[in-house]
Formats: C-alpha cells, sequence, structure tokens
C-alpha cells in the first residue's frame, strides 16, 4: 500500500511518499527533503471464533505502533516503540535506513532494544554517535565577536573535537558549501596536536567563516586548548578572533600555571570603523595573578585606545593602572590615567587627567594620594589653571589585595584543558631540553 500527502502529517508539510512493507507489520521509505515526523499505527486485535476480541472496550484497544523519524541526509534512523496505547512504551527497537537504496527496498540495520518511552529518546541521540547528523555541514558562525566581553570560558566555546581523521565536503540546498576535516600532528618530546577545521561560504562568496578547534601536550606536562575564527558578511564586515589556555610549569619556580588569552578584531564594510581587542590572565598555583588588555577602535574621524593592568604576587603586593586616550582628525585629544601600589596597607594612588584643542593648547589636572596604614592620608594634586592642593586627612584605606578571579576559579573552569592526556612516554625515552637561545652547549 502506498500513501502520499502533501502535508498535514505530525505538523510535517513538505511533499512525502509513505510505503508499507511487511516489516514488522509496518515501515517506512525516507523522503529526500530534512524531516522529523512520527507515524502512530494502532493494530486491532484478531477476531476470534466467538466474532469477539476478548476486550470489553468496544474493540478500540490494540496493539499501537508508534516509528519516528529525524533524517537530513541518506543514512537515518527508524524507532519504532511498541505498547498498549495506554501507557509509556513497553519496548523500543531502531533501524538505521539508507535512502540510497532503490525506492521499493529499505535495508535497516537492528540496535538493542532501549527501556525508554518515546518522549526520551530525543535525548538519547547524545549518547549513540549515529543520532548525529552526518554528511550535513556545520552551522554557519557568520557572526563577529562582541567588544569588551573579556576571556571566554572554555565552556562557552563548546570545543568537541573528533577522534578520528576527517575529511568532507558539500553543499547545502541554498547553493552555500561547507567542508570540515580533523586530523593530528606529531612532533619531537611528545609533542601532540589533535585538530579540527570546518568552515563554509555563501553561493555567491559575499559571506564566509572559518573555524578551528585544537588541543596540544607535550612530555613536560604542557597543556593548552585553543579556537581560532574569521569571516565575513554580506554588507562586507569582517572579523577575526582567537582564543587560548595553557597549563605549563615555570621554569624558574616549577610552579604550576594557568594562561588564558584572546585576541578580537571587526572592520565594518560599510563606514570608517573597527576596534581590535587583546586580553590575557595569568595564575599560578601560590596565588601570583597578572591580568591585562590592550584595545583600540575606530569610527569615522574619531580613535580611541585602552590600557590597563592589575599584578598580584600572591603576598599581599597589588599593582594596578589604566591609561585611557583618544583623539580625532582634526587634532583634538583628550585622556585619563591612574595607577595604583599597595601592600600591608600602605600604598599610594596616583593619576592625570589631560586635553589638548585643536589648537594644540594643553590642559592637565594631576592628583595622588599616600596611605600610610595609620588611618592618615596625604592628598595632593595641581593643574595647568593653577589649581593646586595638598592636605592630609583622616581616612580609611581600601584596595583589593587578591583578585576576585583567582587560581581556585581558573581551576575549576579549566577541566577540559586538565583532562587532555599526553602521549605515552616509551620506557627509556626522556625530554631533552631545547638548546639554549645562543646555540652554546
Amino acid at each position: 500500500m502506498t500513501a502520499s500527502s502533501s502535508g498535514g502529517v505530525g505538523g510535517f508539510m513538505t511533499p512525502f511518499n509513505l510505503k508499507f512493507l511487511r516489516l514488522g507489520d509496518v515501515s517506512f521509505l525516507p523522503a529526500k527533503q530534512q524531516c522529523c515526523f512520527e507515524l502512530v499505527v494502532r493494530r486491532r486485535m484478531r477476531v476470534g471464533r466467538g466474532g469477539s476480541t476478548g476486550r470489553t472496550d468496544g474493540g478500540k484497544s490494540g496493539k499501537l505502533s508508534r516509528i519516528s523519524c529525524c533524517c537530513s541526509n541518506s543514512l537515518g534512523p527508524i524507532r519504532r516503540i511498541i505498547g498498549s496505547g495506554k501507557s509509556h512504551a513497553e519496548k523500543c527497537e531502531e533501524w538505521w535506513f539508507d535512502a540510497k537504496m532503490s525506492p521499493h527496498r529499505v535495508r535497516s540495520y537492528a540496535l538493542p532494544s532501549i527501556p525508554f518511552a518515546s518522549t526520551q529518546l530525543r535525548s538519547q541521540c547524545k549518547h549513540y554517535p549515529r543520532c548525529t547528523r552526518r554528511n550535513s555541514g556545520p552551522q554557519s558562525r557568520d557572526t563577529p565577536p562582541k567588544r569588551d566581553t573579556g576571556i571566554a570560558n572554555e565552556k562557552d566555546w563548546g570545543i568537541n573535537l573528533l577522534n578520528e581523521n576527517v575529511s568532507e565536503s558539500g553543499t547545502n540546498e541554498d547553493g552555500s558549501t561547507w567542508y570540515r576535516e580533523s586530523g593530528e600532528e606529531l612532533g619531537e618530546n611528545g609533542y601532540w596536536c589533535r585538530w579540527s577545521r570546518m568552515g563554509g561560504q555563501s553561493h555567491d562568496g559575499c559571506s564566509e567563516w572559518k573555524e578551528t578547534w585544537w588541543e596540544k601536550s607535550d612530555w613536560t606536562g604542557y597543556k593548552e586548548l585553543g579556537v581560532e575564527k574569521s569571516g565575513k558578511n554580506a554588507e562586507g564586515d569582517s572579523w577575526w578572533e582567537t582564543w587560548q589556555e595553557v597549563l605549563h610549569q615555570d621554569e624558574w619556580s616549577n610552579i604550576a600555571r594557568i594562561e588564558r588569552s584572546a585576541q578580537k578584531q571587526a572592520k565594518s564594510g560599510t563606514e570608517n570603523a573597527g576596534w581590535y581587542e587583546k586580553w590575557w590572565e595569568k595564575y599560578d598555583a601560590k596565588g601570583w595573578t597578572e591580568k591585562g588588555a590592550h584595545k583600540y577602535g575606530r569610527l569615522n574621524e574619531q580613535s580611541w585606545w585602552e590600557k590597563w593592568g592589575e599584578h598580584y604576587d600572591g603576598r599581599g603586593s597589588v599593582l594596578k593602572w589604566t591609561d585611557k586616550w583618544a583623539e580625532t582628525e582634526l587634532g583634538t585629544k583628550w585622556g585619563d590615567k591612574w595607577e595604583e601600589k599597595f601592600f600591608t596597607g600602605i600604598g599610594s594612588r596616583q593619576g592625570e587627567t589631560w586635553h589638548v584643542s585643536r589648537s594644540s593648547e594643553r590642559w592637565s589636572r594631576t592628583w595622588g594620594e599616600e596611605h600610610f596604614g595609620n588611618g592618615k592620608v596625604r592628598k595632593y594634586g595641581r593643574s595647568t589653571t593653577g589649581e593646586s592642593w595638598d592636605i592630609v586627612v583622616d581616612e580609611g584605606t581600601y584596595y583589593e589585595s587578591e583578585p576576585h578571579y583567582g587560581w581556585a576559579d581558573v581551576i575549576g573552569d579549566s577541566s577540559q584543558l586538565l583532562s587532555i592526556q599526553p602521549r605515552e612516554r616509551p620506557p627509556g625515552v626522556y625530554f631533552n631540553p631545547p638548546p639554549p637561545a645562543d646555540g652554546t652547549s
């Protein structure tokens, strides 16, 4: 029996064909287009000699078969759930069909029964690799990065490297193309790198994107996790972004250290505008921490810069600083900067705000604070317009002696980096340190 329809079945509105075969009483032939739908078939009980089914429900009950399918390519799953129709499924069977077969034949691959109801089956795809859509392109990532978002945690990237070498490409229904490949590289001293690249472009080449993931390790305990992205869109906007997370042992102190960094840049395709950012964070197991960023931006005739840094030595000493400035093509400039240093409640702060007009006339105001650690603070300053002050006041001293995000935090957010396994070192093979920089032995 063959049935044809143009919609209205289970929310599936694309034309399709169904072919009922003698395969467990009912089976199914796939459509060429992507689809997700469910077919429910109720088989009535066979009437006995006495003309009765032995039921008291008016003959409406019977064997209920539910067939669910989600397919997007030549190889897709068929799930058949058999139950009473009044409760959750009693039995689940799963087949895989090959859409490239003749439309009058279905090749199925039986999988073990799964004791789950139909409502739970979709969540099982993440546990069964065969549920992953094969021969389908990766999702397009043609969106630029966002400004002032700092360094993302590894879980925000969703890095998922394949354990096998892959090289595939294809064309989507809209004419856009895609590719995906992965592999491994080996080197000296146990160097190992597993990588995965993917990308695509629109049918006219106006929009494209690329993305690379990798993880590295060697016999020194070095581990690295990273991402690089780039792309452009139909409006002419272009961008580039990279992110890295590294675990290594400091060569001087032999203390474990984790370093994270990110670089981002984007350029407008419709106006003279763009921006660039570089962020970094460094942590070690004794509380030493360093953080910083460099930023640059431009919008038509105006440009601006920003730099800042933080340094904690793990023993109570803190250094923080910020420097910002901007200018226009007409020659106007302005800026602001400050710095603070503290240790055990004693320290200083100082800064400057300045401005330069189109006629090169300069104005500035400098200021400073000295904290003596006894509740006394000296405040002083002056400006180019004649302002001046120098006083001592009773005032408390407040500063952060420890980073708000430190070693314990970064360890907790770096589980994927820490889980990277280095190559096994053969017996009798030892790590060979690199030669000195000057080439002497």
